[in-house]
């Protein structure tokens, strides 16, 4: 099984939502069994529930963040996934500090995509800005699932199962 861990800031806005919506991307393509997707933050306090406007957000697509619970990104979960997912160049500057020797399978979301752009944090924000940059992960996820794919040295699913 393949890890892939998704980081932002604080763990509980931007790599909660991308998150649950690689997993729910992934569970479309009939991939659940062989690709794994956590999430972490550089400034992370442990166990902080996900803002209330990415619940409501996620909740309006049927997704569930209620059960998220914030990380701090360490070594061990560095260590454990095969590719890592920063929404902005400071997380990965960040990751380079902490771990240095991981820098090779730490990419921008946006990367993945074929772009080279920060994903702004909607935090502090009304709920039309975490509906945005929900859309924009979705977007990102579904253009960058390619990349993402062989980069793990997975097969592309003929189609999608749902």
């Amino acid at each position: 099984m393949k890890t892939i861990l998704v980081v932002c800031t604080a763990n509980i806005c931007r790599s909660p939502m991308a998150t649950a919506l690689l997993r729910q991307r992934i569970a479309s393509m009939g991939l659940s069994d062989r690709i794994r997707v956590a999430s972490a933050g550089v400034r992370a306090s442990a166990g902080l529930e996900a803002s209330d406007n990415a619940i409501a957000v996620l909740s309006e697509k049927g997704i569930a963040l209620d059960d998220h619970r914030s990380h701090p990104v360490t070594d061990a979960l560095l260590t454990e996934a095969d590719m890592v997912l920063v929404m902005e160049e400071n997380h990965r500057r960040s990751l380079f500090y902490l771990a240095p020797q991981h820098l090779g399978k730490v990419f921008l979301l946006t990367e993945m995509a074929g772009q080279h752009d920060d994903v702004d944090d909607p935090y502090g924000g009304a709920i039309e800005d975490y509906a945005r940059t929900a859309a924009l992960l979705e977007a990102l996820i579904d253009a960058g699932m390619p990349r993402i794919l062989k980069r793990l040295s997975i097969p592309q699913p003929t189609r999608d199962t749902a």
